[in-house]
């Protein structure tokens, strides 16, 4: 499956693009989005960037750091574990708003330059030349695998092409299965870890039993 989900991120990535490129999303640029506090536009720039973060930092050096796994990047992330009113959550939807003032052409133009920059950026982790394979997200300041950031970006992408087509009036965008079963198991793994494996098991296929959410963020 890592190999695989490598291999798919350029066509989750132009599903992407597709998506923040449509002209119901350019007309409604700066109306609230369904992601609270956030505009359309800015939720927009934030989808496209998955791309551009994964083109970006597999294209810089190989960090020294040891990686961690994608479970602990989540236990670590301050935005996993606040309400969406607090200061982690606040300053990720200001600085997608502030990119969104440039506007929907502003944006196409990105996403082309940052469609184009994959094949390069990935081609090293799929002939498994990327030596140590240790990616540094300078954001957070730890390190995930190659393999681990794709997997990051792949379910934010998904994630929020889910929030950008409702709140456009869209239908949600359909990726690789690839792409959707290795996010489905991320997400069921970062909700048992905070819920415990009983109750994300109660929420999949006892829903009768489950009597309150088990969701992972």
């Amino acid at each position: 499956m890592g190999d695989r989900l490598v291999e798919v991120f350029p066509d989750v990535a132009r599903i992407a693009a597709e998506l923040v490129q449509h002209p119901e999303v350019t007309r409604r640029w700066s109306d609230e989005s369904a992601c609270a506090g956030m505009t359309v536009g800015g939720l927009a720039f934030h989808l496209a960037g998955q791309c551009r973060n994964v083109a970006r930092l597999l294209s810089a050096a190989p960090h020294d750091e040891d990686p961690i796994s994608a479970l602990e990047h989540y236990r670590r992330a301050a935005w996993a574990h606040s309400a969406p009113d607090d200061e982690a959550n606040v300053t990720i939807r200001e600085a997608a708003d502030a990119e969104a003032a440039g506007g929907p052409e502003a944006l196409a133009a990105q996403a082309r330059r940052d469609l184009e920059a994959l094949p390069a950026a990935l081609d090293p982790v799929l002939a498994g030349e990327r030596t140590p394979d240790s990616v540094l997200i300078p954001w957070q300041g730890w390190s995930l695998t190659a393999h681990d950031l794709v997997l990051t970006r792949t379910m934010e992408a998904l994630v929020h092409s889910d929030d950008l087509a409702a709140s456009v009036g869209l239908p949600t965008p359909l990726f690789p299965d690839d792409a959707a079963y290795a996010v489905l198991a991320l997400l069921s793994a970062v909700a048992a870890d905070r819920h415990g494996q009983a109750a994300v098991l109660r929420v999949l296929s006892r829903p009768q039993r489950a009597g309150r959410s088990a969701a992972a963020f």
